[in-house]
């Protein structure tokens, strides 16, 4: 995508969404570090208790909302950056914007971060604000995209643009992804968010009931955001880079996501049930393997 990154492992949007720690973060060895999300006017997010932990299977449900303080109080503390480390933004609209309107809430944040960041995300498949998944068909999602895409044709910009996608997309909605990065152009796609699937959990039915609506994230999406990136570069023959994310808790988790497909990884859900030392784990186990690789 043009960038150089120090190592392939990075941290996901949703845990440094206002901008506040990415310099501490650092030092914890993330090769990029994604903020966000952001949207244009501060929002306080869905009601609390919105956060949940599932340590019987290594996961968490969220339905926090897009809480943050909007793009411009995230980029005073951006001009105060004092590491390298790569950043991205990932960009999403407030819960009040009616989808039709959608669009101008991407390039208000799009226009805002253009000078702080590395990349920019557009994060259409959160399931935690009403209606933004409907953004992912084809129409509206190729129409939002080639707005940014001239929007970064106007400013001479070179930040890529990617797409976060959901793992809960079936086999042809896939295929439409494909043809909509063919299509407008855009740097590449993260795969994948959260899921609203609650299959094979080993937390008992009613505790997860009880927890009701949100995000799904952990070991429990492991397989199936493997297998999103697995089709996404199958069937595309390799045309645009991934991002994988999803249950990613150990070298031999980030190694499934590479062999599937991905060029880079990110952590999230991992980082908290494993710890700041995982991050340098999974590095030392991807170097093993790459020199393997190499060698074989």
């Amino acid at each position: 995508m043009g960038l150089k990154f120090p190592n392939p492992v990075g941290l996901a949007a949703g845990f440094d969404k206002d901008a506040r720690l990415f310099n501490e973060l650092e030092a914890f060895g993330f090769g990029f570090i994604e903020i966000g999300t952001l949207t244009p006017r501060p929002q306080e997010g869905n009601p609390k208790p919105r956060l949940f932990r599932l340590p019987d299977d290594k996961s968490l449900i969220n339905r926090m909302g897009f809480n943050n303080e909007g793009v411009e109080a995230a980029i005073e503390r951006l001009r105060k950056k004092k590491t390298r480390v790569l950043i991205g933004g990932n960009i999403g609209k407030n819960k009040v914007t009616p989808n039709h309107e959608a669009v101008e809430d991407y390039v208000y944040c799009y226009n805002a971060l253009l000078p702080y960041v590395d990349y920019f995300v557009v994060n259409v498949s959160s399931p935690n604000t009403p209606n933004l998944r409907e953004l992912q068909d084809k129409e509206p999602l190729t129409a939002l995209l080639n707005t940014l895409q001239d929007r970064k044709r106007q400013a001479g910009a070179s930040q890529p643009i990617l797409l976060k996608i959901a793992p809960d997309l079936t086999t042809s909605q896939l295929d439409d992804i494909i043809d909509i990065v063919k299509e407008t152009g855009i740097d590449g796609v993260i795969a994948t968010n959260t899921t609203i699937d609650r299959a094979g959990l080993s937390t008992p039915a009613e505790t997860v009931e009880q927890i009701g609506a949100g995000g799904l994230s952990g070991a429990s999406v492991r397989s199936k955001s493997t297998e999103v990136i697995r089709y996404l570069h199958t069937k595309s023959a390799g045309a645009f880079p991934i991002i994988g994310v999803g249950g990613i808790s150990t070298a031999r988790d980030a190694i499934e996501k590479l062999e599937a497909g991905a060029t880079l990884v990110q952590v999230y859900t991992g980082f908290i049930y494993e710890g700041p030392a995982m991050v340098k784990k999974i590095n030392k186990g991807i170097l093993r393997w790459k020199k393997a690789h190499d060698r074989g």
